[in-house]
């Protein structure tokens, strides 16, 4: 339980659009309706303050001057007319030329102090009458009076009407978003389904295939997004289906390869159960025990071939002496080579040397170098030679790993076959899993080494070309001249 609190929780790539979707669409609904507000304000007041413009103005023509004296005459019914609202109150006030009251409100608000008059401008502002909110409009009115000073005329409205104008705009454009803003939220709902239908088609195509089918996914009916993820499953089956293969091949293989010794183990068996000569019955449980040599052998390759293509990636690496290696696995197949009595020998560096030290794995380097002694000593004749070389490029510094054989020597077309699992050179009738070169193949990848065939035409063996294989680690771009570098080579023969 307390793993699942940490786990991260699986994303829905509907829920996601979605969010990203309606998220800001939710978010700027509370804004439109602010803007419309503000809109609907600035809207509402236009009328009204042309009405108190128009106001101002018929005022100020109420003034007069006769005999150098200036008079304002407003009738009671004129008084009336102007104050006739039965929503908002009306203000006006006429100041003289000396700032003495003359009409209305002697406590209407004074303009501004730096709004400075001129003559038949009307202006207007926001004040404060009597607690209330108002919307004032005023101007300045010139007499002809010597020394005079400019007349105020003001006319000023609560905001009543205005805020129920604004708010009666507000309603008529909010009100339908109401109803559209589910609508949208449903369509953006039904697209995203639409959209996401081909991965759910997509989904079943898949689930709907059988276990073997690796054909690819038609990508001509997916959306231009889906395409590159259904290419990159193209492209992962295609390697599957190349792996799956190879290991059925290798299984085949494998298994024709056991079931020889396997059946001549059991055939030598029943030899051996009804034969009554204890001669023949020694000859039988010799064959016996070369089968089951034979088989353990076979079993022993493919346990090291699957562990050089499964394993060795992950296998840790160190700095190691390759003449060590070579040195161990030339000391292992010494009685082998007793046997057939063939000339094993190594040229080289003596082992501590810092040139013969590289990043690689124990076991499989190990692996490469006793495979590719066994390989030689398999097809070399008795009295021929085996010389496991290990030199260094003197242009580029690689290390290079040789081993060559008096042997019968790989024709160039089979060359880039004997690297095949269980592939042998025709004509050779050698016993053997032929899965030593395919070993080594696999190793000197995980490597970064390149291994090569030629013929070795060893001096002293002039009637068989013989094998060369050359491992070539970390660097591959450099030429290399074996043959001058043979030369100054030290030869420890055994």
């Amino acid at each position: 339980m307390a793993l699942r609190l940490f786990q991260r929780e699986r994303r829905s790539l509907f829920g996601e659009i979605l969010d990203w979707m309606l998220t800001p669409l939710l978010l700027l609904w509370p804004i439109s309706l602010a803007l419309t507000w503000l809109v609907g304000q600035n809207i509402a007041g236009k009328p009204f303050d042309r009405a108190l413009e128009y106001n101002v103005q018929a005022l100020a023509k109420l003034i007069v001057v006769k005999n150098k004296q200036v008079q304002f005459n407003l009738t009671a019914p004129a008084r009336e007319i102007l104050r006739a609202d039965d929503t908002d109150l009306v203000y006006y006030q006429v100041r003289g030329t000396h700032g003495e009251h003359l009409s209305g409100e002697a406590d209407l608000p004074m303009p501004p102090e730096e709004d400075m008059p001129t003559n038949g401008e009307v202006r207007l502002r926001e004040d404060v009458m009597q607690g209330e909110d108002v919307r004032v409009a005023y101007t300045w009115v010139k007499v002809d009076v010597p020394g005079a000073s400019p007349m105020l005329v003001q006319v000023a409205e609560t905001l009543e009407k205005r805020k129920t104008l604004a708010t009666e705009i507000v309603k008529g454009v909010m009100v339908p978003q109401f109803v559209t803003l589910p609508l949208a939220v449903l369509l953006v709902w039904l697209a995203l389904v639409r959209g996401i239908k081909p991965l759910d088609q997509l989904e079943k195509r898949i689930r709907a295939r059988k276990s073997d089918d690796m054909s690819p996914l038609d990508e001509t009916v997916v959306p231009e997004e889906v395409a590159p993820l259904v290419s990159s499953i193209n492209d992962l089956l295609s390697r599957l289906k190349v792996s799956l293969t190879t290991q059925k091949r290798f299984l085949a293989d494998a298994a024709h390869q056991l079931k020889t010794p396997l059946a001549g183990l059991r055939m030598q068996a029943d030899l051996a159960q009804r034969e009554t000569d204890a001669e023949e019955l020694k000859k039988s449980l010799k064959h016996i025990g070369r089968a089951s040599i034979r088989a353990t052998h076979t079993v022993n390759q493919l346990l090291a071939l699957a562990r050089a293509e499964t394993t060795g990636r992950s296998l840790p690496k160190q700095p190691l002496d390759l003449v060590q290696v070579l040195s161990e696995a030339i000391q292992d197949s010494l009685p082998r080579a007793l046997e057939k009595r063939i000339d094993l020998g190594y040229e080289g560096p003596p082992p501590g040397e810092p040139a013969s030290v590289l990043e690689a794995n124990p076991t499989l380097l190990k692996e490469l170098a006793r495979n590719l002694i066994d390989n030689a000593l398999n097809y070399t004749p008795e009295g021929g030679q085996v010389t496991a070389r290990l030199l260094t490029d003197r242009f580029s510094g690689v290390l290079v790993l040789l081993v060559e054989d008096s042997g019968p020597g790989i024709p160039a077309s089979e060359r880039e076959l004997v690297f095949q699992p269980f592939y042998r050179a025709l004509g050779t009738n050698v016993d053997g899993s032929g899965l030593g070169l395919a070993i080594v193949l696999e190793i000197a990848k995980q490597h970064n080494a390149t291994v090569s065939i030629e013929d070795a035409n060893l001096p002293g063996h002039p009637e068989s070309p013989g094998a060369r294989v050359t491992v070539r680690f970390v660097g591959m771009d450099t030429p290399f001249d074996a043959e001058q570098d043979l030369r100054s080579g030290t030869d420890t023969q055994v």
